[in-house]
């Protein structure tokens, strides 16, 4: 029998909704009673989201194609619109941009019928975000999803294109068939960062390098939508000639996105090395103002991706 969807507010005020592959936190700022107003509209789109998810899922897992089926869905249809333009030159499926694309419809929601001066929707580290044009969030990145510590920062205006962002990595929450221990991507929106940072993190890579363990990802789910294509399952010791490498193949990958204005900036870590496309978005933990922390304090850790 299935648990139904939750929703709690955490000791600071912020939503935490849950629904099985599903958490959410969510921070709205504004007046009180648009804030309330958009959280309950937040929790009424919630609700419904996972069971309309599941509906098409063997659609949502198949290869993206210019000429496939469309599905019906709204969440489904904003996955598959962030991967067509990945899916001519890579492989890739509407998964591969489902938690942004379902913090996006959270956050849309939640800005229709209230007045609020920025939020965000923070789905797993894939996160959404409305700014009015004088707010700003500064986003915390780390060096690893699994072990978290702050390596940089992106400072995100409202005057900015950017109201998504989204990390990837083969020790992240889903399979990648690269070796980054971190990718995070800078967009448009969340569900187009979440597709890039697929991208980019596949990218960085080594193939048939001895240190890489890999299985079928179907070992690992036998429902993968990457089905029999190998995955990262471990990296051992690599030579710095080795890093680098990986590196620049994953950074081609960024910067080719880039100019196709399928991102705005991304920053991509392996083994305490970082690499920065789009650099001025970006500042590395040798270029943070100590003040960024104190400044932002427990805001900067609760969007770290």
């Amino acid at each position: 029998m299935r648990i139904l969807p939750q929703q709690s507010r955490l000791p600071d005020g912020r939503l935490h909704l849950h629904d099985g592959p599903i958490d959410l936190i969510i921070e709205a700022f504004g007046e009180v009673a648009a804030v309330e107003t958009a959280y309950a509209a937040a929790w009424r789109r919630f609700a419904a989201i996972l069971d309309e998810l599941c509906a098409e899922l063997p659609l949502l897992r198949e290869q993206a194609t210019s000429t496939g089926a469309r599905p019906s869905g709204v969440v489904a249809r904003r996955m598959a619109d962030a991967v067509a333009p990945l899916c001519v030159a890579r492989f890739i499926t509407p998964m591969a941009a489902v938690a942004g694309a379902v913090a996006d419809e959270i956050l849309r929601v939640m800005t229709i019928g209230a007045k609020l001066r920025r939020a965000y929707v923070n789905n797993g580290g894939d996160i959404a975000l409305h700014l009015l044009p004088d707010e700003s969030f500064s986003i915390g990145m780390v060096d690893r999803p699994d072990r978290p510590s702050l390596i940089g920062s992106a400072m995100i205006s409202g005057r900015d294109s950017v109201r998504g962002v989204a990390t990837s990595g083969w020790r992240g929450r889903s399979f990648s068939r690269g070796i980054a221990d971190a990718v995070t991507v800078l967009a448009s929106s969340a569900a187009q960062a979440d597709a890039a940072a697929t991208l980019v993190a596949n990218a960085v890579d080594l193939p048939g390098h001895p240190a890489v363990g890999r299985t079928p990802a179907t070992a690992l789910d036998p429902q993968s939508d990457l089905g029999e294509r190998p995955v990262t399952i471990d990296v051992g010791p690599l030579a710095p000639h080795d890093i680098d490498d990986a590196l620049t193949a994953g950074l081609d990958e960024a910067e080719r996105l880039r100019r196709a204005g399928l991102l705005q900036a991304a920053a991509l870590r392996l083994c305490g090395r970082t690499l920065l496309c789009g650099a001025e978005a970006v500042q590395t933990a040798e270029r943070l103002p100590v003040r960024s922390k104190c400044e932002v304090g427990q805001r900067m850790e609760n969007l770290a991706v």
